[in-house]
């Protein structure tokens, strides 16, 4: 999954995607550009299970991270959005903390202001694409219109009235029919979104009201900086912080897209998969290797919490609670899983 990291300028964007990828953003990019980047997910249940299992190889399952050019560069084109288009979703980074040495360019610091601003901009965007494709499919529907046609000109109707009444895309309900029509389009607002608020370190867990996340990227930088486990803990623990932000905003992030993790396990790799919630068992498998899918006979399965309480796979065993299950089993959020295929 490809998450987009939009804002304002001086809002913390660099510091958040450096947070999160460990790649370093250049000061100077070209117009336009943005930056790639791939942060690894830590997982508590993954490294438990590593500890029991003492694998050659540990994997965490990643997100991909792409940092875009300020919200308000080149407005007219609105480069920004090019990139972002292409993203699962957007996290949209609003400013919420004061400093004499970090500018705001709108000359003071108003998070719902600015957030109002950025969703204009993204209804203006999908407002813009939708006009010009409803004067391209009136042309092209001038003689004999396909019944492709009429359904994509009978969706853009209602995704501009939509529009007209500041509402994003994502409230327009849509089936799977409509959905494949309009796919081609990437709209913006169809895109999940998370609301994350850079916050000073007086307004750490502060409510912000539901859909928003906050964080403190400055406190993370300084989290990050401290090498030493025991000062790092005793750190959070000063500022009230048990666990980091940063890990909080990857769960916010999987659970804005839908997703949850099962695993594999044993001597030679433990490791976390990333599937959409209500996948069944040969779909997860198809996450592995697509011949697992295709050749799926069942699926034996260990809950997270039933391994941690024996200690062993045989004492899961022996306890009665390993599960065999067939392909119509809906994999659940922390099901440690081996696969029997045939091809």
């Amino acid at each position: 999954m490809k998450i987009a990291i939009l804002g304002l300028a001086q809002t913390g964007k660099k510091t958040l995607f450096t947070l999160l990828t460990g790649r370093d953003v250049p000061d100077a990019r070209k117009p336009g550009e943005a930056i790639e980047g791939v942060a690894p997910i830590h997982d508590s249940r993954v490294d438990a299970l590593s500890d029991l299992y003492q694998p050659k190889k540990t994997t965490y399952a990643e997100n991909q991270f792409l940092l875009c050019p300020d919200i308000g560069d080149s407005s007219t084109s609105r480069l920004w959005m090019d990139s972002a288009r292409r993203c699962d979703l957007l996290c949209l980074l609003i400013r919420s903390f004061d400093s004499p040495d970090i500018f705001h360019p709108s000359g003071s610091v108003d998070p719902e202001r600015d957030r109002a601003m950025i969703e204009s901009e993204l209804l203006l965007a999908d407002m813009q694409l939708v006009e010009t494709r409803l004067q391209r499919l009136t042309k092209e529907m001038k003689n004999n219109p396909s019944k492709e046609q009429i359904l994509e000109e009978g969706i853009l109707q209602r995704f501009n009235a939509a529009l007209e009444g500041e509402q994003l895309l994502s409230s327009v309900a849509l089936d799977a029919d409509e959905e494949q029509a309009i796919k081609s389009l990437e709209f913006v607002t169809r895109t999940p979104l998370l609301y994350a608020y850079n916050v000073s370190e007086e307004d750490i867990g502060k409510d912000f009201g539901p859909g928003v996340f906050t964080i403190s990227c400055a406190i993370e930088s300084d989290i990050a900086e401290i090498e030493d486990d025991a000062e790092r803990l005793e750190f959070m623990t000063e500022m009230g912080i048990t666990e980091t932000s940063l890990d909080r905003i990857n769960a916010a992030l999987y659970d804005a897209l839908g997703l949850m993790s099962f695993y594999t396990s044993g001597e030679d790799e433990c490791r976390a998969w990333t599937i959409r919630k209500g996948s069944s068992a040969p779909v997860a498998g198809g996450k592995i290797h697509s011949d697992i899918e295709r050749g799926f006979i069942r699926v034996e399965v260990i809950k997270y919490d039933d391994l941690m309480e024996a200690g062993s796979e045989q004492g899961v065993k022996q306890a009665g609670k390993m599960q065999l299950n067939g392909k119509d089993y809906v994999i659940a959020d922390g099901d440690i899983c081996h696969f029997l295929f045939n091809v």
